[in-house]
């Protein structure tokens, strides 16, 4: 039980560091995220301000002056004309209202909100320091996270920028007189709320988390057991598999050297054999069919040789570009003997303008050839042989299908069939389909088989394009 009692502890315990955890991680990303607001909402309030100032100077002052010699904003032409220039600058803008203040006295002479005209003592000391020539911005927070709540007041922000309305001067000449001040208000609710509902999602989800954490703990003390056990399991089935694959490696050397013995004194007595042929030919006729008997078994022989050789020390592919379908053609070129004895009817679809292939011609070559061979030879009673290619563009992998009619594989026996020395024929060694697959790996791609027994198989290559 103490290993139990440990965990619970860790539980309750990790569970209160990770909650003050996320409360402290929650205040200082809504912080961080507020004065990151603040700071680029006030940049860009003071660029739209500087601007406004520039326009309200350039295209309402000078002209009203030059017109009527001075201002008087309660002559409806100029205030029509003020308000226009105003909007105009503020349009498309995230600008809530623009206010000027007079510079002798605190009023308001100008607002986009006309109920605001007229009030005094309005500015505070924001209006005095940019009546000083500062720019400054003050901002206007209510809310929490409890404001999230339904019913309750909704999180409300403001942003208050006040800035100097100079009277522009010629380049170079100083100082530039103070007309008023110009007050730029933006309504910052939906983002502020944005951050105030960022910081509830972290807390929430920080909740869900553990609650999901303690969920898993429960199921954790119940699977340990199985877990183990299956990774026992696993640790057997992983020893198995190196110990077959030692036995293999041993049994390869062993292949390897002992086809080497065989083959040179299969060949002398191939020669022989060939040899002795021509001789009774000569001396004996009608016997000449002995040594035959012995050149058909000693290529035989040699075959078996061959293929034992080449699965105790497989060639290292020459990977050169090519065509899968040419090399199909060849190949069924070459068995159309074959498919006519063993009365097979013959269905290509090669697909067109497939991309060229890095392979060896050899050896692929070989493994397409063994794999048609099988499928003729289940066809023992004649069928249908489709062979097709496809090319899969976004994979960029080129497939090679070949379907027979043939009988078929048993389940019991298709999981086993590209296993090395393993067959169900009377004549073989069962290393054909273990050397396909070793060629097929090694120009990594990859050898698939399906079957149903009475119904036939499908091979499918899939090789790729780069």
């Amino acid at each position: 039980m103490k290993p139990f009692r440990l965990v619970k502890f860790f539980s309750f315990s990790g569970l209160a560091v990770f909650l003050v955890f996320t409360l402290v991680l929650s205040w200082v990303i809504s912080n961080h995220a507020e004065k990151v607001l603040l700071e680029r909402s006030e940049a860009y309030a003071l660029v739209v301000s500087e601007n406004l100032s520039h326009q309200v100077f350039q295209q309402f002052v000078l002209p009203t002056v030059l017109r009527y010699g001075k201002i008087a904003l309660r002559n409806p032409q100029q205030y029509s004309r003020l308000d226009s220039v105003v909007r105009n600058a503020t349009h498309g803008m995230r600008i809530q209202s623009v206010t000027i203040f007079d510079s002798k006295e605190n009023i308001i002479s100008y607002s986009t909100v006309p109920s605001r005209i007229g009030l005094a003592g309005e500015g505070g000391k924001e209006y005095k320091r940019a009546l000083a020539g500062e720019n400054n911005s003050v901002v206007r927070l209510t809310g929490s996270i409890l404001n999230l709540l339904p019913g309750v007041t909704p999180i409300s922000a403001e942003l208050r920028t006040f800035i100097p309305f100079r009277q522009t001067q010629p380049f170079g000449q100083s100082p530039e007189l103070i007309m008023g001040v110009i007050e730029v208000v933006q309504d910052l609710s939906e983002d502020y709320e944005a951050i105030v509902r960022l910081q509830g999602s972290i807390i929430l989800t920080s909740v869900l988390i553990m609650s999901a954490l303690f969920t898993v703990l429960g199921f954790i003390v119940a699977r340990a057991e199985r877990i183990i056990e299956a990774r026992a399991q696993e640790r057997r089935r992983l020893e198995l598999q190196l110990h077959q694959s030692q036995r293999l490696a041993t049994l390869g050397k062993m292949v390897a050297s002992v086809s080497h013995e065989i083959k040179n004194p299969l060949g002398i007595v191939r020669s022989t054999a060939e040899i002795l042929g021509k001789r009774l030919k000569s001396v004996a006729p009608g016997n000449e069919h002995l040594a035959n008997i012995i050149v058909e078994e000693t290529s035989r022989l040699d075959g078996i040789v061959r293929e034992f050789l080449d699965f105790a020390r497989p060639q290292e592919p020459r990977l050169l570009p090519g065509s899968v379908n040419d090399l199909l053609g060849k190949i069924l070129k070459f068995m159309e003997p074959e498919f006519e004895r063993g009365r097979i009817v013959l269905d290509a679809e090669l697909a067109g303008e497939l991309p060229p292939v890095p392979f060896d011609h050899d050896l692929f070559y070989r493994a397409c050839l063994n794999i048609l061979v099988n499928s003729v030879q289940a066809m023992s009673q004649g069928g249908k042989l489709c062979v097709a290619t496809s090319h899969d563009k976004s994979a960029s992998l080129v497939k090679i299908t070949v379907s027979d009619s043939g009988k078929g594989i048993r389940p019991e026996k298709l999981e086993h069939i590209f296993t090395p020395f393993y067959t169900d024929k009377n004549r073989g060694t069962g290393l054909g389909l273990a050397i396909v697959k070793n060629i097929v790996d090694s120009h990594r791609g990859t050898i698939t088989v399906e079957s149903r027994e009475g119904e036939g198989s499908t091979f499918s290559i899939t090789l790729p394009t780069e």
